[in-house]
């Protein structure tokens, strides 16, 4: 570690070319410590997630270069945080079994392990339990630039001979030392290690393997923050605000109110520059096209149907974008601890917040993850309840009703987009504490939780976390909406039926004062038209099956257009928006480039009435938070919950709470006169 940079580089060029053509690293370290920044720092977009052989933990596999030459270049493995190798949690069987090469997995090649350096105590446990592994070892000591504002003076040199491995000093949100990082990983994979000064003490003896990290940091770590130096009193001010039981949660409310406001006042600009694209890709291939279906599955199926999606991307990006900062400043931590209190008193365990909190992106991997649950019945009970979670397939219908709520009005859209939350997550708690009282009755266990150092957060992260939900998002668009909106359009366009009297009448007309008065003669047209349309949906085979199950939502509010919506929605929520529009592409408008919020806006029935009042978008936004509307959370759940009656009662429950609270919505401002 003593030689100067250009004589590291060579000698790291010279090491590499004795590797393997593609060594495997493992990336370790404890939750917080600025692991997946680090990972994100080395590989960017060069990275994809997968699942640990035999495990539904995600694995994210990157490659990188470890020296600037194009043909040395690794793989990394984000190993899930831990606290310690050898505990009997998930977490650290999984890590074991990587780091050993047990059963299906490949053993690495050498390994990173991220230490904090504002609190390199508590790291160097993990630390000394994967040097007694025996794999090459690079330690990233990250966070020195905050450790530095504290008064710690670090010494990594002398730290590096003490533990016997290399020790480089990094700050990965802004990416300084990562090159030395490289170029040291490098030369530790061909360099067989050094003897540490102080030998590594049995992972199993506690009390030694904690007097070994005490005298390490003693003999590597000075200044006036090691020595019993005053707290950093910014900080505990903040704690105590940000984890008070009343005035914590009334920040994280207007944290939140904060962010959505945001995501809705910047993304209207994107938006109307998406929704123009594909107004003009629909028009040039109605202009290319000569009539008939094939043209009108591509117009009005396949362009309608995507964009009625794709136009809420900026949203969806935007506000992972924001979520992903929250996150790296250290205050999701102090939320969860907030939570954590909330969480106790309805029956569910503090482990069950990062499920829940995983949920908000999808179900999915948030009832996947509860396999870190101990107690059965603390798991059962956090399954049953994380679909309530507002997760990211919900978030195009609440952008679409919100903003038919709503109109130019960002700040009360914003307001009403918290309140999906909250109601998503009062009805879980709500559901929690009757399942724990009556099905799965027991005491939840307490969640041991770790605050994190508050910092900048790293806009590197922040735009890799929204490209990768972006992405997703539009993976999503281009399969599984496609078939759905080729379906509809086909529905809804077949079988073909004679216009109405009262259209060929209004036609009739238009041709007799064509010459005398144009503009009247367009105007009955274009009404004529607009019935044609709507006597084609009605009597379509999309629309004898929505007037077929109707009857169960008319209490609501909903026509049959609506329940086909709702419909469709059962086996993806982000389909209803792309049925709504193909199902309304037809309609006659006054203003041909109308987007497709601005078209299903002003929608109408079959009787001319809006197809959006103000009592019937809140029931439908009702509906949406609370309905379980996705089959392969269903499949998901009978899996891990261990039977399909535990999918059925989710199932049940759910969607029989979201259509009674509905219906008192719908009713309810029918009766205050708001329709």
């Amino acid at each position: 570690m003593s030689l100067a940079a250009p004589q590291r580089a060579q000698a790291a060029v010279s090491a590499a070319s004795a590797l393997p053509a593609t060594p495997r690293i493992a990336l370790v370290g404890a939750p917080n410590t600025g692991k997946t920044t680090l990972f994100n720092r080395l590989c960017g977009l060069r990275a994809k997630t997968a699942n640990f052989p035999g495990t539904t933990t995600d694995a994210r596999i990157g490659r990188f270069r470890l020296t600037d030459r194009r043909a040395d270049s690794a793989e990394i493995v984000d190993l899930p945080g831990t606290y310690r190798l050898f505990l009997e949690l998930p977490e650290a069987r999984i890590c074991r079994g990587v780091l050993l090469g047990e059963g299906v997995y490949r053993q690495p090649d050498a390994v990173v392990v991220v230490a904090d350096a504002t609190n390199l105590g508590r790291s160097l446990y993990l630390v000394g339990e994967l040097l007694s592994v025996g794999l090459p070892t690079v330690v990233a000591l990250n966070m020195v630039d905050l450790a530095q504002r504290r008064g710690l003076s670090l010494d990594p040199i002398r730290l590096g001979q003490l533990l016997g491995c290399p020790v480089v000093p990094v700050v990965a949100r802004s990416g300084s030392g990562i090159d030395e990082l490289r170029l040291t990983l490098a030369g530790a994979l061909a360099a067989p290690p050094l003897p540490p000064e102080l030998p590594v003490p049995d992972p199993a003896d506690d009390p030694a393997f904690l007097a070994w990290a005490d005298e390490v940091v003693e003999q590597s770590v000075g200044g006036e923050g090691a020595v019993g130096a005053v707290g950093d009193t910014v900080s505990e001010r903040l704690d105590q605000a940000f984890t008070h039981p009343v005035l914590g949660i009334l920040l994280f409310a207007a944290v939140m109110a904060g962010l959505f406001w945001t995501v809705f006042a910047l993304a209207t600009v994107p938006m109307d520059l998406i929704d123009l694209t594909f107004q003009v890709l629909g028009q040039g291939v109605e202009a290319a096209l000569p009539a008939g279906a094939v043209r009108d599955l591509l117009a009005n199926g396949v362009i309608a149907g995507i964009a009625g999606t794709v136009v809420f991307l900026p949203q969806i990006c935007l506000l992972f974008f924001l979520i992903s900062l929250l996150e790296d400043t250290g205050y999701l931590a102090r939320a969860a601890f907030v939570a954590d209190r909330m969480l106790s008193r309805f029956g569910l365990p503090g482990h069950a917040f990062v499920p829940l909190l995983s949920s908000h992106a999808c179900a999915l991997p948030g009832i996947l993850s509860t396999r870190l649950i101990p107690d059965r019945r603390d798991r059962l009970a956090t399954i049953l309840v994380a679909p309530f979670m507002s997760c990211s397939a919900r978030l195009p219908v609440y952008v679409l009703l919100t903003s038919l709520l709503f109109r130019d009005r960002p700040l009360l859209a914003g307001l009403a987009f918290v309140g999906c939350y909250l109601l998503g997550g009062l009805a879980a708690l709500i559901t929690a504490f009757v399942a724990r009282r009556t099905l799965l009755r027991g005491r939840s266990r307490a969640m041991v939780l770790e605050l994190p150092s508050y910092k900048w957060p790293a806009l590197r992260t922040a735009f890799l976390s929204a490209y990768q939900q972006g992405k997703s998002f539009l993976e999503t668009a281009g399969t599984m909406i496609v078939a759905i909106c080729i379906v509809m359009w086909w529905l809804s366009a077949y079988p073909r039926v004679e216009p109405p009297t009262e259209a060929i009448s209004l036609r009739a007309r238009a041709s007799v004062v064509e010459t005398a008065d144009p503009a009247r003669s367009a105007a009955l047209r274009v009404e004529a038209d607009g019935l044609e349309a709507r006597h084609g949906r009605a009597y379509s085979f999309a629309g004898r099956i929505g007037r077929f199950a109707q009857p169960v939502y008319a209490p609501l509010g909903y026509d049959w257009q609506l329940t086909m919506g709702v419909l469709t929605s059962f086996l993806a929520r982000e389909v209803f928006v792309s049925t709504m529009a193909v199902l309304l592409t037809g309609e006659a408008v006054d203003d041909p480039d109308e987007g497709v919020i601005a078209r299903v806006r002003d929608a109408v029935r079959d009787d001319g009435t809006p197809l959006f009042t103000q009592a019937t978008a809140a029931s439908v936004l009702v509906f949406f938070v609370l309905a379980m509307q996705c089959l392969p959370t269903l499949v998901v759940t009978r899996r891990e919950a261990g039977g399909w009656r535990w999918a059925a009662l989710q199932f049940f429950w759910m969607t029989g709470l979201a259509w009674v609270l509905a219906f008192v919505t719908y009713q309810g401002l029918n009766l205050a006169g708001i329709s």
